[in-house]
């Protein structure tokens, strides 16, 4: 299956949800704001968004800084 990630094609296999792409890239969900399919989704739902194949995925990181 083939996504867009941020803007750029990513191949991933077998079934997978927001959450797992989130956790293998190694991000923390509750420090990421994610947008699939021009809708934001929250937290809680992560684990319940399946990604298909020619989704649009944008995955935004809270930075701390002063």
């Amino acid at each position: 299956m083939e996504i867009r990630l941020n803007g750029k094609p990513e191949r991933l296999t077998g079934a997978i949800t927001v959450g797992d792409l989130i956790r293998e890239k190694g991000l923390d969900p509750e420090t990421v704001v994610v947008e699939h399919n021009l809708a934001i989704i929250t937290t809680v739902d992560f684990d319940q968004v399946w990604l298909e194949d020619n989704d649009n995925l944008e995955i935004l990181k809270f930075v701390g800084g002063g």
